[in-house]
Order: structure tokens, then sequence, then C-alpha cells
């Protein structure tokens, strides 16, 4: 089985990248190097977070590295522009990060699985949990690349409070002084903010080396307050809370089996992205093991991904009918662990069994 990892390995997000590998290789060695039951051969190729140099990458695994299945794109406008010619050419892409909305909607197809989620639920998540909680006044900041535009539109699908302000920063943006100012004059209740890698790390230190935190408390999503950046962070994340679908506190027993394997492994503590690949690893294999390996047979191995049941970290897990998933959120804190390192505390659970905003725009064909 040819499977083409492409994901971020260079530039500030390089970690999330290596982060996405990490729990897909771990997976694979539990499992003896083989997808169902037959050896697997992984080709790494880095998009640099460039939709161009992913296209040309994805392009060279499919026509010279004969991949059948791509896996590992972190970045949402990188899966828009590798997306189309993969699935054209008949293979499998099974992301183990971007979910961007279109897939989700009206470009639903038979060979896109998002085995993470659609970006905009974690964010429609705190939306929930804010408007419930009864918070008058946000301020809200992302990326200006898809996926900002599809986690602040989550946002502000469920919270109905007052938008003080919504700003889209330069993708890789890494000094914040002028957005910080803007939010210390608008003087809301909160910020709810998506910065993944680097831009997170820069945006929470630089909030609060402002001052900020304690007054105007922050609030997003996991991917921007995970092991990803946490250990970056330190201590200036403590306070915050994000919404989560995992957190490396989970107390099922394939979570603490993974988390244990991890650190074992790696010497840290595993990031949902971690998580994320490890379960799309676990269900390509449970796919295909259940077809007695024969993933040649494009129609029986959709079939299978469709149905497929494995132990997920998550608890539970099922697609919806777009291939997106339905999974539960839970609000978490991040606070400091028994050895001193920040990590995301579960709090409670916000929404259960949530669908995706899209899947009625999705007329799949079969």
């Amino acid at each position: 089985v040819k499977i083409g990892f492409l994901s971020t390995f260079s530039g500030p997000a390089g970690q999330l990248g290596q982060e996405l590998l990490d729990g897909f290789n771990l997976a694979l060695e539990e499992n003896g190097k083989t997808i169902g039951g037959r050896p697997v051969e992984v080709i790494q190729g880095d998009d640099q977070a460039k939709p161009d140099v992913g296209r040309q990458a994805a392009d060279k695994m499919i026509e010279r590295d004969k991949v059948q299945i791509i896996t590992g794109v972190n970045f949402s406008n990188v899966m828009l522009a590798v997306a189309k010619p993969v699935l054209d050419a008949g293979a499998f892409i099974i992301s183990s990060n971007a979910g961007p909305s279109q897939y989700a909607g009206a470009q639903c197809h038979p060979h896109f699985f998002a085995a993470s989620f659609q970006n905009d639920t974690a964010s429609e998540a705190m939306g929930v949990y804010l408007q419930k909680k009864g918070v008058k006044k946000m301020y809200l900041l992302a990326p200006n690349y898809p996926a900002g535009k599809d986690f602040l539109a989550g946002f502000k699908r469920f919270y109905k409070g007052q938008i003080v302000g919504e700003v889209y920063t330069t993708f890789g943006q890494l000094d914040y002084a002028a957005e910080i100012a803007q939010v210390r004059a608008a003087n809301p209740d909160g910020v709810y903010f998506f910065y993944p890698g680097g831009m997170g790390i820069n945006f929470v230190k630089q909030y609060n080396q402002a001052g900020l935190k304690a007054t105007i408390p922050l609030y997003g999503p996991s991917f921007s307050l995970d092991q990803t950046v946490l250990p970056a962070i330190g201590d200036a994340a403590v306070g915050a809370f994000a919404s989560a679908f995992w957190a490396e506190s989970f107390d099922n027993p394939a979570s603490k089996k993974f988390v244990a394997a991890f650190e074992a492994k790696y010497k840290r503590i595993p990031s949902p992205n971690a998580a994320d690949a490890y379960d799309t690893a676990r269900l390509i294999d449970a796919a295909a093991k259940s077809i007695g390996g024969k993933i040649e047979d494009k129609a029986a191995f959709r079939k299978a991904l469709e149905i497929a049941k494995f132990d997920s970290v998550r608890g539970k897990f099922a697609f919806n009918t777009n291939h997106y998933p339905i999974q539960d959120f839970y609000l978490t804190e991040i606070v400091k662990d028994a050895k001193g390192r920040p990590v995301m505390a579960v709090r409670e659970k916000i929404d259960s069994d949530h669908k995706d905003a899209y899947v009625d725009k999705c007329k799949m064909a079969n």
C-alpha cells in the first residue's frame, strides 16, 4: 500500500507537519508497519505551507510514486490546491487535519474523507459555549486564508452577542502589536482567535506581554492552544480556554494508551493534530482489513471507510454522509500539570454529536 504524506515540514509551521507525521507513524508501527495486512510505504512531501508547492508535490506522488492515498495536509489553502487533481486521478484523500468547508458541502466527493474535523466546528462549539454563558462582546482574529474564514464563520454561526472587531491578518504574520492595541481600545469581554503554529505562539506571548490576559480572556480552538504551541508559549497561555474534540487529558483506554506511547517515543505530550493522524492511520487500516486489504477495489474501499470501526482516541467516531466526522466537543482550560507543563484540562462537554453546517449541501455521488 502506497500512501503520500504531504504536509508542512519547513518554515514557522514546520512543527505542525512533524506532529501529524509522528502520530501517523506511531499507529503504523503499532500495526507492524502494515495497512490491511499489507506492507505500507509512506512517501513524504513538504508543501512549505504554499498551495503551488503542495500541488507540485501531490502531482509527483500521483504520477511518479503511484500513491493510492494522500493524507497529512494541514493547511486548507494547500488542500484546496491539491484535492481536485488528486481526486481526478482516482486516488483517495483521507485528511488527518485540514477540513475545508468546500469539500464538506457542494464539492463533497466519494474519495474525499476528513478523519479530523470540518474547519468551522471547533469554533461553532466555542460560539455555543460563550452564547450560553451570556458573554456580551467579542473580538475575533484569524489569518486571511480559507481556514481563517471558516473558523470565524463557525464562531458567528452560534454566537449572537456583539462582535466589536473582526480582523483578518496576513498569513504568517508574527508581529501583532497593532492588532493588540485595537483589542485594548475596543475593550471586549473576550477575544476569540485562530492562529496555528508560529502565528499562535507570537500572538499569545504578545497578548500576555501587553497585560490584557487578566482582563480580556482568550478563547480559541484547540489548534491555537495545543501541544504544537504550548511548550513554546509557556505560562503566557495559562488561563486561556480552548474548544476541542480531543485533549491529552481524555481518560478513555485508547487515548491513554496513545498518550503514553507517544510520550515514550517522542518525549513530548501529543496534540490533537497527532491524535487526528493516529486515528487516520487506524481508520485506513480498519477499512482496508475489512475488505481483505484490497484497496484497489475503490468502491469497496470507499464503503469500508464510511462504516469503519476502530478504537478512536476520541472515544467514538462516525462519519456523516459528507465523509466528515460527527463528534463531541469540550471546553478545556490551559493549566499546568504536575510537572509544570501547560496542558489542556477538560472542564465540560459543550456539544454532543456535533455535525458541520455544510452537510445538507453535499449531494454525494454513488
